[in-house]
């Protein structure tokens, strides 16, 4: 029976997690913040929700 190779197998895990990693933090660049979203007047007869 062959031996587990675990050095193989860290290797793929902390690939995955740098991946990932950098996957959230593109999709945190690519999302507009709240304070920077434009603020629009609520149109007449529309209640404003706080």
């Amino acid at each position: 029976m062959a031996k587990p190779n675990y050095q193989f197998e860290k290797r793929q895990r902390e690939q995955q997690k740098k991946l990932k990693k950098v996957e959230k933090a593109q999709r945190k660049a690519n999302t507009v913040p709240a304070e920077q979203e434009p603020l629009t007047p609520p149109r007449q007869g529309e209640p404003v929700s706080d």
